[in-house]
């Protein structure tokens, strides 16, 4: 028997949230606070709100992706992505309008909480994550600038913020350690990328896979993997050995999910390695921490 969901029901705003998307948010929060626990200026509170403001926003995100690729007609059946909420009937356009409000001013409530911890100048910096979760959805990503959204949204800009609202200043290995979240993070999007290059090149949606072609994606989402495993190598200068060393055990579960990846190719089937992908970068951030920690 059919599972059917409620129009609008709880079930279906946990549906529309995509929470396992979520560890796309945490990954750069994870690493921020890491960085900042090896140089002692771990501090709760503002490591929280920055873990709860990310989370939001990324809900956010997955609300305004969901209502605009509904307005715009693009969840054909042979869109191969995650099910949409408003075009399943699980939420109302207008209630998504809604949702995406209330996401936004509690993301942005939370974020006028960490102006104590590090000043007036973060107000543009959530301003920036509030306009640039609009560009992506609506223009930027059908441009093939959503992997250089990624690597800034997803990596300088939160966990440099996570650190420095913990420590008050930025550090040369958290710079770098930014970068690798970008990077590691961005094989979430290639992987995506790569399972719907067809329904993308159809629609006329330029992303780096789409524009490099199959192969060259596929080589993308090996070389993110390896480097932001190298980056970690740059914490040695601050004598934070472990901190460079453990990550590289996430080495092997990424090259087997890429090659994984290669062996599926494309279909549905491809969403079990969005599903590892997403693990797999969680275990690096989780890495990070343990080697910071030791």
């Amino acid at each position: 028997m059919t599972h059917t969901v409620k129009t609008n029901s709880a079930e279906a705003w946990l549906l529309a949230a995509r929470p396992k998307t979520l560890a796309g948010a945490a990954v750069p929060v994870i690493i921020g606070t890491a960085a900042a626990i090896g140089d002692g200026k771990f501090s709760p509170v503002p490591a929280s709100l920055c873990l709860a403001f990310a989370f939001i926003m990324q809900i956010a995100a997955n609300f305004i992706n969901d209502l605009f690729d509904y307005l715009k007609g693009s969840d054909r059946e042979d869109r191969l992505g995650p099910e949409r909420a408003c075009a399943q009937g699980w939420i109302t356009p207008l209630a998504m309008k809604a949702g995406i409000a209330v996401a936004i001013v509690l993301a942005c409530s939370l974020g006028l909480c960490l102006l104590r911890y590090g000043g007036l100048w973060l107000v543009g910096i959530g301003a920036l994550c509030v306009l640039f979760a609009f560009l992506y959805t609506t223009s930027m990503s059908y441009l093939g600038l959503g992997d250089l959204l990624v690597f800034v949204f997803f990596g300088l800009v939160p966990v440099c913020c996570t650190y420095y609202v913990q420590a008050q200043t930025v550090t040369l290995p958290v710079v770098a350690a930014a970068a690798g979240s970008g990077i590691v993070i961005d094989t979430l999007l290639l992987v995506n990328n790569y399972r719907d290059r067809e329904a993308d090149r159809i629609s006329g949606k330029k992303t780096l896979v789409v524009r490099l072609g199959e192969r060259a994606g596929s080589m993308l989402y090996l070389l993110a993997g390896i480097a932001a495993t190298v980056l970690c190598l740059t914490f040695l200068a601050d004598g934070h050995t472990a901190a460079a060393l453990l990550p590289l055990l996430y080495l092997p579960l990424h090259i087997a999910t890429w090659h994984e990846m290669n062996k599926i190719n494309h279909g549905r089937k491809l969403n079990t390695i969005l599903a590892k992908t997403s693990r797999n970068m969680l275990v690096y951030a989780l890495l990070i921490l343990a080697g910071f920690m030791l």
